[in-house]
C-alpha cells in the first residue's frame, strides 16, 4: 500500500522559513519522480515543486521560484520542501505526490497526473 506522510507544517509569520518532510512507503521511492502540491482554502490543488528520481535539482511554479526547495533521499525514502521568504499567499495544505508514471524527467505539472498524495500537513503565513 502507498503511503506518503507529510509533516513539518505550522505557523509562521511572513518572511520566516519552514521545512515539510514527507515520508513515503509501500512503494519503490527511486523509481518516481516527486512533487509537493498545495490546497489554500476554497481553491484547487496547485502543483509547487518536481524533483526527478535521482539526482539535485527542482522544478518549481513561479510563485514560490527562489523561495522553496524541493530535496529527496532515496536511502531514506523522505522528500523535502525547504521554504523561505514565506507570503500570506503560501497558506495552504501541502502535500506530497506521486505521479501515476514512473519517468526519469521532472514530474507532470498537471495534477491530473498524479495517483496518490499525503493527507497534508498545513502552512499557516500570518502576522
Amino acid at each position: 500500500e502507498v503511503q506518503l506522510v507529510e509533516s513539518g507544517g505550522g505557523l509562521v509569520q511572513p518572511g520566516g522559513s519552514l521545512r515539510l518532510s514527507c515520508a513515503a512507503s509501500g512503494f519503490t521511492f527511486s523509481d518516481y519522480g516527486m512533487s509537493w502540491v498545495r490546497q489554500a482554502p476554497g481553491k484547487r490543488l496547485e502543483w509547487v515543486a518536481g524533483i526527478r528520481r535521482v539526482g539535485s535539482g527542482g522544478n518549481y511554479a513561479d510563485s514560490v521560484k527562489g523561495r522553496f526547495t524541493i530535496t529527496r533521499d532515496n536511502a531514506n525514502n523522505a522528500l523535502y520542501l525547504q521554504m523561505t521568504s514565506l507570503k500570506p499567499e503560501d497558506t495552504a495544505a501541502y502535500h506530497c505526490a506521486r505521479p501515476s508514471r514512473r519517468s526519469g524527467l521532472y514530474p507532470p505539472r498537471s495534477i491530473d497526473d498524479y495517483d496518490y498524495w499525503g493527507q497534508g500537513t498545513q502552512v499557516t503565513v500570518s502576522s
